[in-house]
């Protein structure tokens, strides 16, 4: 294995000292912190809606806050000297909803539309302030009818209780999802680019008098492999420190033990698809012929990356993602994103990972003779049978 580490570390160092690795990671993390940061900006001003109060309404001011915060929103509220400031400053968005008028009898003023759950809300207000008049009228203490109504609750009886973090978890699978896809097209790309590179320039024929074929593939796919894990525990650790310091992620736990798992897939599919990269990279001579030869590969990965991605979001229990995330070529991208959704099971994963490294140990065993039979061809583009049918 002396080979292999050799070549391993000359392209871990060359690779992980470029400027193109350190300002593309940098890149990639100012725009992640940027997204992260609109997100929790978005999200807070969603839920938050700043309410003027004028005239009568002014004592509805608690009433108010507290009933929107049990529908999930947070209203700010202000008091404001008449209706017409009020109008003014909801004109000018200073305001985003003006409410006068009595208790009894809310006049609500908005710029454009008014929020469906706060106009619940303060319909659910109104119809209090009217039926406790009522109740007065009728000798009543409406305190005590009000608790008796409140006591009145349905018996609810969940069959499959839905999952309340479902929704990030899903998110979170999203991401790993994404993560992969780009880690294994991008340093697999790097794989091939890195083949034909030696080839055209006959590097290629000075390493391979001291080196076996599949010492120099192997080293190649490992250093290139090494690279792209460094980069991703980078993305990772520094994604879920934004995400958890901004407050868009609460399930730490379950963010961290996908990231393992996505580590442990991502070396999976790296190496099966890396592979096929370099052996397919070894056909053609000229840079410009690569994208010939790599398209089908990435077609693949691509297919992988967009089945799992809407079946994540459609259904990640499905029928249908269950046998997909058991497929070699599909599982290093479906079966991280259904482990982070919490539906995959151990032995979906155990069989996954069987049938991935079976399927993998195949494909190097296919791709290391198309390379050794392919690599030292010059001229045109050397036909994937031809390569097979070599040195048999």
């Amino acid at each position: 294995m002396t080979g292999v580490v050799l070549v391993a570390r000359r392209e871990l160092n060359t690779r992980l000292r470029t400027r193109s690795f350190v300002v593309g990671t940098l890149v990639i993390l100012l725009v992640l912190a940027g997204y992260l940061l609109l997100q929790a900006t978005l999200i807070r001003g969603a839920n938050t809606a700043k309410v003027g109060l004028a005239g009568q309404t002014t004592a509805i001011a608690t009433q108010l806050r507290e009933a929107a915060q049990t529908v999930g929103e947070h209203v700010e509220t202000v008091p404001v000297a008449s209706a017409e400031q009020g109008e003014r400053q909801v004109r000018d968005g200073d305001l985003d909803v003006l409410v006068h008028g009595s208790a009894a009898d809310l006049r609500v003023v908005v710029k454009s539309e008014l929020d469906q759950q706060l106009r619940a809300v303060l319909n659910g207000i109104a119809q209090q302030q009217v039926l406790n008049a009522k109740l007065v009228e009728a000798d009543q203490d409406p305190a005590e009818v009000m608790r008796e109504v409140g006591a009145a609750q349905v018996q609810l009886t969940e069959l499959e209780p839905r999952d309340a973090d479902s929704g990030q978890r899903l998110a979170i699978g999203l991401v790993i999802v994404f993560l992969l896809f780009f880690g294994i097209q991008a340093y697999g790309g790097m794989v091939a680019q890195g083949v034909v590179e030696e080839k055209a320039s006959r590097v290629v024929e000075i390493l391979l008098s001291t080196l076996r074929p599949w010492e120099l593939m192997l080293g190649k796919v490992i250093g290139l492999g090494l690279v792209g894990l460094v980069q991703l525990v980078i993305l990772a650790a520094a994604g879920l420190a934004m995400a958890t310091g901004s407050g868009a992620l609460t399930l730490s736990g379950v963010a961290i033990g996908t990231v393992v798992w996505g580590l442990l897939w991502y070396l999976l599919g790296f190496f099966l698809y890396a592979m096929v990269y370099a052996a397919a990279g070894s056909l053609v001579s000229r840079q410009e012929d690569t994208a010939s030869v790599v398209t089908p590969v990435s077609l693949t990965l691509m297919a992988g990356f967009v089945v799992g991605f809407n079946v994540l979001i459609q259904d990640a229990n499905s029928t249908g993602a269950q046998v997909l995330s058991l497929v070699p070529v599909f599982s290093p991208i479906l079966m991280p994103g259904r482990i982070a959704a919490g539906v995959a099971a151990g032995w979906e994963v155990a069989l996954a990972l069987v049938l991935t490294v079976v399927f993998g140990a195949l494909l190097t065993w296919v791709s290391g003779r198309v390379y050794r039979n392919a690599v030292l061809h010059t001229g045109s583009r050397m036909r994937l049978r031809a390569a097979l049918r070599l040195g048999r």
